[in-house]
């Protein structure tokens, strides 16, 4: 792949201006900045739908953003009930990308062994999530992506600027940056949100049904994705 031509933005002087502003006012600036090429990546997570609802309810652009979901053949059924009801609720411009030549579990296994995800997890990750988005990027013009990632998530994200660079030149922008889980769950409630039911059961962030488990008390908020395997990114966001 090659690199994207992205406009020129001075990285520290925004992330300055952008620091201490509601998520609301930083899609707006991600909105005003970027007219063409903005995505919304989504896994339908708690984060990424506050995004979605500030994007398609409250701020309404003259174009609805593309919203990219990967389907990776593995999610729960609750998740992708939840990606129907919210393309429905919203009016999304969804689009949805997954392994080429691969239609359902079975033909995953078949095509790539039983359990990949044991045998070789960077390989499950890259057939799964990084070719697909890399290909969705490019395909849908991406000049800048939005992500649902915030600070406290993890260590791995501690100091994660509110825009910066993918390595292929395109803007990352993560308008949650700065929130925590609480303030997520309060918008949720407030403006009466649908969200994933796995939530009510433990599952604190919800990913692939095998590789996902529900997080004990006093656990971190994503102790139960990829459990015992010692990773704390996908890969898509290294």
């Amino acid at each position: 792949m090659t690199a994207v031509l992205s406009p020129s933005i001075d990285l520290d002087q925004v992330n300055q201006e952008l620091d201490g502003q509601h998520p609301a006012q930083i899609l707006a600036w991600a909105l005003a900045q970027f007219p063409t090429g903005l995505v919304q990546t989504s896994a339908f997570n708690v984060d990424d739908l506050v995004i979605t609802d500030l994007l398609y309810r409250q701020l309404q652009p003259a174009a609805p953003i593309p919203v990219l979901f990967l389907e990776t053949l593995h999610h729960f059924p609750e998740t992708l009930e939840l990606v129907k009801k919210a393309e429905s609720h919203y009016k999304l411009d969804l689009q949805v990308y997954q392994i080429r030549g691969v239609n359902d579990r079975t033909e995953f296994a078949q095509k790539f062994g039983e359990s990949l995800w044991d045998t070789d997890v960077a390989k499950f990750h890259h057939l799964t999530k990084i070719e697909p988005l890399e290909r969705g990027l490019l395909e849908l013009g991406t000049t800048a992506w939005i992500t649902g990632r915030r600070r406290d998530q993890a260590v791995t994200r501690a100091e994660m600027p509110y825009v910066e660079l993918d390595k292929l030149g395109r803007y990352k922008i993560n308008p949650l940056a700065a929130w925590t889980r609480k303030q997520s769950w309060i918008y949720v409630a407030e403006h009466g949100m649908m969200y994933n039911p796995l939530h009510d059961q433990g599952y604190a962030s919800i990913g692939d049904e095998p590789l996902t488990t529900p997080v004990g008390e006093g656990e971190d908020e994503r102790a139960g994705r990829w459990r015992g395997l010692g990773k704390t990114e996908c890969g898509i966001h290294i």
